[in-house]
């Protein structure tokens, strides 16, 4: 993979956080990026974070769902004790936090979802927030909500439920892909979203607790780079590996929450075991596309907008694959992708998306047109481009959708091979 190398910085620009050039990385490209974060800095010290103070930033919205059934979510806090944390080797057992979301029935008073946690969404305004160039307090992070139900009974005339595992990029939170994550729900999956602790900006458990990544070396040279995407990529594929071997005690009805939170009610025998799918954002479509490859259970991947680490970049994917890029960087100029691609016998589309940056691909596309000058516009050029949001997310909505229908659930459609039916801004390259 090429990538230009550090340039040279003031003091000044030395103590600003170095994610988003990881993040850029990871998609084959310096500039572009998921989400910005403090993980340059040291972690939080263990104990309860600092309760967050009420915020009186603006308030921002996520695009409504367009599928015909309500949402619900419902968060589990997972410990794997099979193994020590591979990023924190001292630690003997893997901690996370996942979300289901899942078709829902109308009826109850469940509460709204927030998109972020309190005490992540505090530490996320401090940290995270100002890499995107939006400051501290210009934005009531906790107060965005998504149009989720938290822990809504499932709707069963959904029927059987399609899986999907979502993994975010570089340094990003699972939050990050809910706009895509929504709309797959209200269309009749089952998502689990997935935050790979001390990778991740910021990780709240139950309790309060803040769980921040893990600070990066000084120096960040290429190789130095691609080395921590690789470890990255094998922490997170033992993650998502542990998360599907919950798939069948989810469709039993029994919760692997370690606190004991129960599952929403209709889960038991919902889950299609038969159709499971992985989304994944920069790194998180790089695991995607290796899980897919390494698992047999996995049966397509959907990669917005990642370069690709591990060995599937060298050979392929014998299973359907949908890669969303941007035409300024597609699989002619990514080697990742034109080695993959060449290897690759499976069933597979690029779509290329006008006008779009790498964090197009990401809630950023819906949340920053919306600050207006509170934002650096500079920077929301350098991560979401000049595409208009509303066309570039009803896009991607497109594209997923028809992809998981088509190989999740075997409902034909000509939407890839039909240039009528493309998007506009988007083309699709076999």
């Amino acid at each position: 993979m090429t990538a230009e190398a550090p340039a040279q910085r003031s003091p000044t620009q030395r103590s600003r956080p170095t994610r988003r050039a990881l993040l850029g990385l990871a998609a084959a490209t310096v500039t572009g990026a998921v989400a910005g974060s403090g993980c340059g800095r040291a972690a939080t010290p263990p104990g309860p974070a600092r309760r967050p103070r009420a915020s009186s930033g603006l308030t921002v919205s996520l695009p409504a769902p367009t599928g015909s059934h309500p949402i619900g979510t419902v968060d589990l806090h997972l410990v794997d004790r099979s193994r020590p944390d591979p990023l924190v080797p001292s630690k003997p057992y893997r901690e996370l936090m996942i979300s289901l979301w899942y078709p829902a029935v109308r009826r109850g008073r469940h509460a709204v979802a927030p998109w972020m946690s309190p005490r992540a969404a505090a530490d996320w305004d401090r940290n995270s927030a100002p890499t995107l160039g939006v400051a501290p307090g210009t934005v009531d992070w906790a107060g965005i909500p998504t149009h989720a139900r938290s822990a809504a009974p499932v709707a069963r005339d959904a029927g059987q439920l399609p899986i999907v595992l979502f993994a975010p990029g570089d340094g990003g939170t699972r939050s990050l892909g809910t706009t895509l994550v929504e709309d797959l729900a209200s269309r009749g999956h089952l998502v689990l979203t997935v935050d790979h602790t001390y990778e991740a900006d910021q990780v709240e458990f139950p309790g309060g607790r803040v769980e921040r990544a893990l600070p990066l070396p000084d120096e960040l040279t290429p190789q130095v780079i691609a080395d921590l995407l690789v470890a990255h990529q094998r922490a997170r594929v033992a993650d998502m590996t542990y998360v599907l071997g919950l798939l069948g005690r989810l469709d039993r009805g029994h919760s692997p929450d370690a606190d004991g939170t129960p599952l929403p009610d209709g889960l038991r025998g919902a889950l299609d075991l038969s159709a499971i799918g992985l989304l994944g954002q920069s790194l998180g479509g790089s695991v995607a596309a290796q899980l897919a490859h390494d698992d047999e259970r996995v049966g397509a991947a959907v990669d917005l907008d990642g370069g690709l680490f591990g060995t599937v970049a060298r050979t392929g994917l014998a299973k359907p694959f949908l890669l969303l890029d941007r035409e300024e960087h597609h699989r002619e100029n990514e080697p990742t992708w034109t080695t993959f691609w060449a290897a690759s016998t499976g069933w597979r589309r690029e779509v290329r998306f006008a006008d779009a940056q790498h964090g197009s691909f990401s809630d950023l596309q819906a949340i920053l047109p919306q600050l207006g000058g509170h934002a650096d516009r500079a920077v929301t050029a350098e991560l979401i481009g000049t595409a208009d949001p509303r066309r570039s997310i009803a896009a991607q909505r497109a594209y997923v959708t028809a992809f998981f229908d088509l190989h999740l659930k075997h409902r034909r459609t000509r939407f890839f091979d039909d240039a009528d039916a493309y998007p506009e801004g988007t083309r699709v390259v076999p």
